[in-house]
């Protein structure tokens, strides 16, 4: 009997240590968020990482972490990426899953630098600060737009790019990094980046460059897209950077690449990748590196762990997203960095001064498209399920106003209060199978509402559900279940967003009173 209790107490205790020990480690992915083509530095024991918002104004994310688990943006290096009708949402022009793409971080002799290309602007932009969390962002463009480029600082001085699809350029930059320098390096060192084995060949995707010296030698990594295979990481390897290159496949696992190499101070590697996982949008991976025979070695036994051998996963609230009561104390930002606004906003129609405690959206044109409306303020959504809820005055909305709560995406969905004449509605707008649709209309007289949107990202569900409540305790299912389907027009995770725009008349408005964001 003794040797049974014994028996008994060795397997609980057995499963408790796996548990705790489990819980003290980070697991993947490392964000359960949109977080696409990343791109890393180490600074001493800081980590930096840039990353890709698109269409989003303020643009080109900066996020700071200690450990290369936990991070929380510090930064954006520009407010607006170019002033045009697409970044506008002008005279029914857009540039939805355009803006600035895949971007690179590098410090050099005391300076940060994060560079990215844009087919909205036709350029290569580069943005330089001494003080990467609170310094300003000098901005320098040249023509043309160098695809998925790597910028890269070597150590005779010279500064280099590669970028290109399968077929990959290295240039020489101008010492100003003014633009491409003229008599220098110029010169294709891949013609397919794709083909280093049969495993990755016919492919349509060579790109995502990322360049690295480790002890003498060039290593590229890319992503490839073997044709009815997954997303791929292939690693070129030089001596010197005019080549001759030598490529192997380095993983080919649950569909993780794109990114990069980056070392700890205590010696140890890992490489940095994201998974397309459907609605959320693209989400962060670290996967250890041990290296043989001069190659990175990806993986534990070149697959995906569940499980790093860092500090365990915080939540990723504040430091990714953020719950707003919008009040403001005296020298706080305006709009923390959380919020993005859907293309460049307008800032003569929102304040949070007018009504203290408010975020007031004002109409100043009218819209025929949810799409098309200026002023959205968006955060993104995280997984594997999460909620955001608002409370919303209407006392200010006109005929024709739509103001609420919605999940960005080309297939959007929303619940808002609509108004017809004399009369508001909360309405549930479903546009998941590509074509908006009225689901629910239902009369209300007060003047506040309360909204809300629940998603569940849970191993690709990819639904949402609306809910609306007129005292903020007892909520009501409102419409129809949304599909969230992640779609290349828009190439971006679904996102929560505030909005107001006019059909009829300009000049209403809609204050929110708080944006209150949950996850698990």
């Amino acid at each position: 009997m003794v040797n049974k209790f014994l028996a008994i107490y060795v397997t609980v205790s057995c499963m408790l240590f796996n548990q705790f020990t489990h819980a003290q480690k980070a697991t993947n992915p490392i964000i359960f968020a949109d977080v696409p083509d990343m791109s890393m530095i180490r600074v001493g024991g800081t980590y930096y990482m840039s990353s890709t918002t698109m269409h989003m104004s303020p643009g080109l994310p900066v996020m700071k972490s200690t450990d290369l688990v936990n991070w929380k943006l510090v930064s954006y290096c520009y407010d607006t990426l170019v002033s045009n009708d697409e970044m506008n949402l002008e005279n029914g022009k857009s540039t939805y899953g355009r803006g600035s793409w895949a971007s690179s971080i590098r410090y050099h002799n005391g300076t940060y630098y994060v560079s990215t290309f844009a087919a909205t602007s036709g350029k290569t932009h580069i943005y330089t600060t001494k003080n990467i969390e609170k310094g300003k962002w000098k901005a320098i463009s040249f023509t043309p737009a160098l695809h998925d480029h790597s910028l890269f600082f070597d150590d005779d001085g010279k500064i280099y790019m590669i970028y290109g699809n399968k077929k990959l350029t290295l240039i020489e930059l101008k010492d100003d990094l003014t633009g491409i320098k003229e008599g220098g390096i110029n010169k294709v060192i891949i013609e397919d980046v794709s083909q280093p084995g049969e495993t990755v060949g016919n492919s349509g995707l060579g790109e995502g460059s990322q360049l690295f010296k480790v002890k003498g030698k060039y290593y590229l990594f890319n992503i490839t897209w073997p044709h009815n295979g997954m997303r791929t990481v292939v690693i070129h390897r030089a001596d010197k950077l005019t080549g001759p290159w030598e490529g192997r496949v380095a993983l080919q696992d649950l569909g993780v690449a794109q990114g990069g190499l980056i070392d700890m101070p205590d010696g140890k590697w890992y490489s940095y990748l994201f998974r397309d996982y459907g609605a959320v949008g693209r989400i962060p991976y670290l996967v250890p590196v041990k290296w043989e025979d001069g190659w990175p070695l990806l993986g534990n036994d070149g697959k995906v762990p569940e499980t790093v051998d860092l500090p365990a996963n915080k939540s990723l609230i504040p430091g990714i997203v953020a719950s707003d009561e919008f009040s403001r104390k005296p020298n706080e930002p305006a709009l923390p960095l959380a919020w993005q606004w859907n293309h460049n906003p307008d800032n003569s129609l929102w304040s949070l001064t007018t009504r203290k405690g408010f975020l007031r959206l004002k109409t100043g044109r009218l819209d025929t498209s949810f799409l098309l409306a200026r002023n959205t303020l968006t955060q993104r959504t995280i997984g594997p399920v999460c909620t955001s809820s608002i409370s919303l005055n209407v006392s200010g909305m006109k005929d024709g106003d739509v103001a609420g709560l919605c999940l960005l995406q080309k297939n959007y969905g929303f619940v808002a209060v609509q108004v017809s004449g004399n009369t508001k509605s909360i309405v549930m707008i479903n546009a998941g199978n590509g074509f908006p649709e009225t689901a629910a209309s239902i009369p209300f007289t007060t003047n506040t509402v309360y909204l809300k949107a629940a998603c569940n990202f849970t191993e690709k569900k990819d639904v949402a559900d609306f809910y609306y409540s007129l005292d903020g305790k007892t909520w009501h299912l409102i419409g129809t279940k949304l599909k969230m389907t992640y779609t290349l027009p828009h190439f971006m995770g679904y996102r929560f967003g505030l909005f107001n725009y006019a059909t009829k008349q300009a000049g209403g408005f809609a204050d929110v009173d708080f944006f209150r964001i949950a996850g698990k």
